[in-house]
């Protein structure tokens, strides 16, 4: 009897010992997951950048992670999915850098410059180059579903440009800050993307400042 408890008190034992280490490894699992996903996604906005998302295949996305080409439907249902994830990373990364520089508490000026250079800092940076190009030029592929998610969230980034015109114009910095004077701005930025070289002759600071002179005029 003495002997049948202890064989029943330490196969509990074991059993606890065996749930312990299973909840442990747990996060660890989720964890592997998230930045498999991650992975996934970061290699499809590099794929959807240089070859387009028409053109690219689940194969190279895949194939692009070390991955069967099945297995990124586990993260993802479909490509349109992997690119609704590429573009909302994209515009998020772009809104909170953008966001920091307009909360900076500098002067407009300032404040504007530092908006600029984020911007362009994610549109042409090496860590945002490929989620914000396939932003730009690839959205389109997206259902209409998609597309109104994502006309909202322009929204409100646009609205942080705004009112850093308004500021620029209340401050006698800038004459024009009407809805056409921010979509021109904006346009202007976007553009970058189709001229720009790591390798150029100007760095990203540099075209920021560029830009700012060019609408402001010269700082005094």
């Amino acid at each position: 009897m003495a002997t049948d408890k202890t064989t029943a008190l330490q196969g509990g034992r074991a059993k606890d010992a065996l749930l312990a280490v299973a909840d442990k490894s747990k996060p660890a699992a989720a964890a592997e997951e998230t930045n498999r996903r991650a992975d996934i996604v970061r290699a499809a906005g590099r794929l959807f950048h240089e070859k387009g998302y028409s053109a690219t295949t689940i194969r190279d996305i895949a194939g692009a992670v070390g991955m069967r080409s099945g297995s990124p439907f586990y993260h993802f249902k479909t490509k349109h999915d992997m690119l609704r994830a590429v573009v909302l990373e994209g515009l998020s990364a772009i809104s909170i850098a953008v966001a920091e520089a307009a909360n900076s508490g500098q002067s407009p000026r300032d404040t504007f410059e530092a908006m600029l250079r984020a911007h362009l800092g994610q549109l042409l940076g090496v860590e945002g180059r490929d989620f914000a190009a396939t932003l730009l030029q690839e959205s389109r592929h997206l259902d209409a579903g998609v597309q109104a998610e994502l006309v909202a969230l322009k929204d409100r980034y646009e609205a942080m440009w705004q009112k850093a015109l308004k500021d620029l114009k209340k401050a006698g910095l800038l004459a024009d800050d009407s809805r056409v004077a921010r979509l021109f701005l904006l346009g202007a930025l976007n553009w970058t993307v189709q001229w720009y070289r790591p390798d150029g002759p100007r760095s990203v600071d540099q075209i920021a400042r560029q830009l700012a002179d060019l609408v402001l005029g010269k700082a005094k």
